[in-house]
């Protein structure tokens, strides 16, 4: 193993600044800052269309389908890849990632098949996993500079590297600390800056906030949009948490039972074609969702005792006042509503 140096600038000598350029280790120009480029395009060297594609994709555990040829397109940019636990979206991961071999189908990372260059994908990709993966016994500098040199990275690069990535997630002051005393939300700062440290071109980030405090949850997520709305970095997000993909995330794919139950720009699938509205009533909820249903109205419950109804293109909320009429229920609040990211994957996965 190359021993790597942890020698920081002395007085003097300039000091390593605490916004990575994001490309000191590689060949590529310097990625813009927000006031130069708010929407960034592709990297050099990344596909134009697609980050990612899967065709036809089959992952068996033993007798169990993970995924049930499954095709998607996860699109250059912020991806959301959403889903309830057991979903699916940690196998999905590792099958392109080259972890597991799907039982059959075709995969495609930054424009490389998965079967024949996995050792190029991984070069050009960081991976945050769910689960922690320290080295014990080292500080936080060695073992970035480390991951740098299983990238690729030359030692000296390296650990330059390590220095400006560490800065930049916040931890640059505890650089130093052996990571087993890290905190909980510390220890998901370093997993983001060792999938950071060799510039990949896209990240794939596992439940990302898992563990961390409303502080330091907020702080990971305004990082992870930096890098996708800032730096350039292509990255696909997968998490159960709808806020978290909702204010990191253009695009999204709900995954749901090893299948992907729809998919496409957030904003065009939170604005489906009829009218959402909030509805209380006076009587029996269950009743008067089946007769909202019979009659082609979705209607999905809250935490409170209010309904979310969809009322489709052609009708209006005239026709819940004449059901509920009909039906001698009360309506006691109807009102329209904004249609959420909650909405969307209510309506994907069949959640009543």
């Amino acid at each position: 193993m190359t021993e790597v140096s942890e020698n920081e600038p002395g007085p003097g000598e300039p000091r390593i600044s605490q916004q990575p350029p994001m490309s000191v280790a590689t060949d590529q120009p310097p990625v813009p800052t927000a006031t130069e480029a708010s929407a960034p395009g592709p990297r050099p060297g990344v596909p134009a269309g697609a980050a990612v594609t899967l065709d036809n994709v089959t992952v068996e555990y033993g007798k169990n389908r993970a995924l049930a040829d499954v095709s998607a397109v996860f699109p250059v940019g912020a991806v959301g890849l959403l889903g309830p636990n057991g979903a699916g979206k940690s196998t999905m991961i590792k099958a392109l990632l080259g972890f597991i071999a799907p039982a059959k189908g075709r995969m495609q990372v930054l424009g490389l098949d998965v079967t024949t260059k996995p050792q190029e994908i991984r070069s050009r990709v960081g991976y945050m996993p769910e689960s922690d993966g320290h080295i014990p016994g080292m500080n936080a500098v060695s073992f970035v500079a480390y991951c740098g040199e299983l990238s690729g990275l030359p030692a000296v690069d390296s650990m330059q590297r390590a220095h400006e990535v560490l800065y930049y997630v916040g931890l640059g002051e505890a650089r130093y600390r052996e990571i087993g005393t890290y905190s909980t939300g510390m220890k998901q700062r370093i997993k983001l800056a060792q999938a950071l440290v060799h510039d990949p071109d896209l990240l794939f980030l596992d439940e990302p906030t898992n563990g961390m405090d409303p502080k330091g949850r907020d702080e990971m997520l305004e990082l992870i949009r930096d890098l996708a709305h800032n730096k350039g970095v292509s990255l696909i997000l997968s998490s159960h948490l709808l806020p978290d993909v909702e204010y990191t995330c253009d695009h999204l794919i709900v995954l749901d039972k090893g299948r992907i139950a729809t998919s496409g720009r957030i904003g065009e699938l939170k604005g489906p074609a009829g009218s959402i509205f909030e509805l209380r009533i006076k009587g029996d909820p269950d009743a008067f969702v089946a007769v909202l249903t019979a009659n082609g109205l979705e209607c999905h419950a809250t935490d409170e005792d209010v309904m979310r109804v969809f009322v489709p293109g052609g009708k209006s909320a005239r026709d819940v006042f004449a059901l509920a009429a009909q039906h001698g229920v009360q309506v006691r609040h109807l009102r329209p509503s904004v249609p959420t990211l909650e909405d969307v994957f209510a309506k994907a996965v069949g959640q009543e």
